[in-house]
């Protein structure tokens, strides 16, 4: 199935869900989504997000049963774990590997089987699930990578409809539009490129795929949940963490990310956003919609300076993604089922006890100030970048918006949250690139040139 050509261009959102950022809160949003047996996200409650994966294993049809086994262990050990400690709800996302995404009718297979076990667990204990498949990016495996008219295209969305087909109930995917270009800019630190990428090639390729994502979602009754820069904005943050790239320019590039995420939403995604986009934060605050957030328990997957303010508003929380590998306990996924289970305790008691805000501000303060990876993504900063974003008309514009209000905050912030000499540096040379690449038409002049042969633009319609 391929992506309606008649898709109605995506609506622009021009206002803010929530009147200011002390509004927005974990576990409510404005407009929650109820989605599989009995879940409702964002009505109320912080419901764990349990993300897992195989252990070290050749995905090779041979292979297959063994493969089909260890998603039932896994499936079983984490409904298991719920039940035991008495959740009311749990989401379970099924994370393609490239294999399984290119394997279409093993992947919707497996989604059968976990939804299975799901209808079991609920009918035998009352334990309310949903089932998130989230469909591998397999576009660049053609160089340069062909995001409309390849072959892997077309497997990409069968993997989606046939996933729907099989049970799953919320869409998802870490799309990889402008990677070709960003992933060379990001380690050259080169800001003019990361506005071709980010500005100008994700968002068109973000609107191509959400609107055939949506379309697939309304034929099969499921949920388009959202999507993740996780390939832009996370790869920028390790990067700065291992000190390959400034910590300033990380931040910069994680405020312009949310644009090309928010396109889903324009296309009529509803969340819950995926996990390991850390812009959650502004599509919250500019849509209202419930986000999936990742922090200190996501460990098991990459380590990161924004462990418990991730949580500030998050709606599901979520341990990333950790191997089917042996720990003294117990399986790993089972092991993190039982670590995000106490930690939205922790939250709803908050939530019932009236402590809510006290405990959201908590979160923040503890983290703000040491890093400005979690200065970025606080809900007051989140906010304003959201509504620099909403102010503006184009993609690019908006992307562009973004990343200088994100450099306006960390200037106004020096003093109050750690910035050395070297990463203020480095935050005046973003500012002034981005103030001087003003229009689409002169990056497409000027930048675009000098990515001929690893980037298509027809590819992007362009």
């Amino acid at each position: 199935m391929n992506p309606s050509s008649n898709s109605a261009r995506p609506g622009i959102f021009r206002t803010l869900a929530y009147d200011s950022a002390d509004e927005m809160l974990f576990g409510h949003a404005k407009y929650p989504v109820e989605c599989g047996l009995g879940v409702r996200v964002g009505a109320g409650a912080v419901i764990p997000e349990v993300n897992y994966t195989l252990e070290p294993t050749s995905v090779v049809p041979a292979n297959f049963p063994v493969v089909l086994a260890s998603y039932r262990q896994m499936v079983d050990d984490i409904l298991s774990r719920s039940a035991k400690l008495g959740l009311e709800s749990v989401v379970l996302e099924f994370e393609h590997l490239p294999q399984l995404t290119e394997n279409v009718d093993l992947g919707a297979q497996i989604s059968a089987q976990t939804k299975e076990q799901m209808k079991a667990y609920h009918a035998g204990h009352g334990l309310k699930s949903a089932l998130r498949a989230t469909i591998c990016d397999i576009r660049d495996v053609d160089k340069p990578p062909r995001m409309r008219t390849g072959k892997h295209t077309q497997t990409m969305f069968d993997s989606f409809r046939k996933s729907a087909e099989a049970g799953a109930d919320l869409l998802a995917i870490e799309s990889t539009g402008g990677k070709e270009v960003t992933d060379k800019a990001i380690v050259e630190a080169d800001v003019e490129a990361l506005i071709f990428g980010l500005g100008v090639l994700a968002p068109r390729d973000a609107e191509f795929l959400w609107n055939g994502i949506c379309d697939i979602a309304r034929a099969t009754g499921t949920v388009a949940s959202g999507d993740t820069a996780c390939g832009f904005g996370n790869t920028a943050m390790i990067l700065a963490d291992q000190g390959f790239i400034p910590v300033a320019l990380a931040a910069v590039i994680r405020a312009m990310t949310a644009v090309r995420t928010l396109v889903a939403h324009e296309c009529g995604a509803t969340g819950p956003t995926k996990d390991c986009g850390y812009e959650g934060p502004v599509i919250k605050a500019i849509t209202g919609h419930p986000i999936s957030m990742e922090g200190k328990s996501a460990a098991c997957a990459h380590f990161s300076h924004v462990g418990n303010v991730a949580a500030a508003v998050c709606d599901l929380w979520s341990n990333e993604s950790v191997q089917n590998v042996r720990l003294l306990a117990g399986r790993a996924p089972e092991c993190f089922t039982e670590i995000l289970a106490y930690d939205c305790r922790l939250l709803n008691e908050a939530i019932r006890t009236g402590q809510a805000k006290a405990m959201r501000d908590m979160l923040v303060n503890t983290d703000k100030t040491l890093s400005l990876h979690a200065f970025i993504i606080c809900p007051e900063v989140s906010y304003e970048i959201a509504k620099a974003i909403v102010a503006e008309d184009t993609h690019f514009a908006m992307t562009r918006a973004a990343g200088l209000k994100a450099c306006e905050l960390m200037r106004e912030a020096a003093g109050a949250v750690k910035v050395d000499e070297r990463e203020a540096r480095w935050l005046r040379l973003a500012e002034s690139a981005l103030e001087d690449m003003d229009t689409e038409d002169k990056v497409l002049a000027e930048v675009a040139p000098r990515f001929e042969g690893v980037v298509d633009l027809s590819e992007y319609g362009l």
